[in-house]
């Protein structure tokens, strides 16, 4: 995964995920595992949360569709790594200073 290409949305706008029925078994555990390191990060990157939803309901029995659009949203964090916050501060700052 480190020399993947960047994904520029945690989700395909085409993207449809259903039981799929026929799709090959991926391991559960890992799976679970895996959503669950998701939904931790979704409380500092909340723009996740839908896609990591949408892949949590498959939980039960995963597909290999369902990991590869897990993947897909490590592919998009790969590509938001570099975007954060910069805060300057001006002047003193003390306690009661809020910005």
């Amino acid at each position: 995964m480190e020399q993947c290409k960047e994904a520029t949305t945690p989700m395909s706008t085409s993207c449809y995920m259903d039981a799929d029925a026929v799709g090959i078994v991926v391991d559960q555990s890992k799976y679970r595992d895996f959503i669950g390191s998701l939904l931790y990060l979704t409380v500092s990157i909340p723009d996740i949360m839908f896609a990591v939803c949408l892949c949590a309901r498959f939980q039960s029995n995963p597909k290999e569709s369902h990991l590869k659009a897990a993947k897909r949203i490590l592919k998009y964090l790969k590509g938001i790594s570099t975007i954060g916050l910069l805060l300057i501060f001006l002047g003193k700052c003390t306690e009661s200073t809020v910005i």
